[in-house]
C-alpha cells in the first residue's frame, strides 16, 4: 500500500469568502453611521492683552542674559542679579511668562539649573525655546 503524503498548503478560499462578506457588511453599514457634533464653548473678549515673555538666554559658557521680547537687546546678568530681576518682574506681574533660550552645545544640566533657579524665584509660567532643524543649518 502507498502512504498518502501530507499536504502542507493552506487553503485560503474560505478566508477570502469571509473577507468579502465583511467588506459588503461594512459597505452597507458605513453610510448609516451618524456623525457626531461637538459643542465647543465660546470665549468672551480678552480683558487684557497677554504680556510678552521675558527671554532668559543661556550662553555656551553658561553665562546668563535677560532680554525683553519687545526689545532686541539682551543684558548679561550674574546669578544674584538674575534672581533679583526675576523677582522684580514677578512683582510687576505675577503671571509673567518666561522663555529659556539655551545654546545647543550647553550641557543639559545647566538648562535644568536655570529652570530650577527660576522656579525657586517664583516663576509659574516658563517654557523652552526651540529651533527648527532647517533654521540651524
Amino acid at each position: 500500500m502507498r502512504q498518502r503524503r501530507l499536504m502542507n498548503q493552506i487553503n485560503v478560499v474560505p478566508y477570502i469568502d469571509v473577507m468579502l462578506v465583511l467588506l459588503v457588511i461594512f459597505m452597507v453599514t458605513a453610510p448609516m453611521i451618524q456623525t457626531g457634533t461637538i459643542n465647543v464653548p465660546s470665549a468672551g473678549q480678552v480683558s487684557a492683552t497677554p504680556t510678552e515673555a521675558i527671554v532668559i538666554e543661556v550662553k555656551a559658557d553658561g553665562a546668563l542674559a535677560l532680554r525683553a521680547a519687545t526689545s532686541g537687546a539682551s543684558r548679561p546678568v550674574s546669578n544674584t542679579e538674575f534672581q533679583r530681576a526675576v523677582s522684580e518682574a514677578l512683582a510687576k506681574n505675577a503671571a509673567q511668562p518666561f522663555l529659556v533660550a539655551a545654546d545647543s552645545k550647553l550641557p543639559y544640566q545647566k538648562v535644568i539649573d536655570v529652570l530650577e533657579a527660576a522656579r525657586n524665584a517664583g516663576v509659574q509660567k516658563i517654557s523652552l525655546q526651540t529651533q527648527t532643524s532647517s533654521a540651524s543649518r
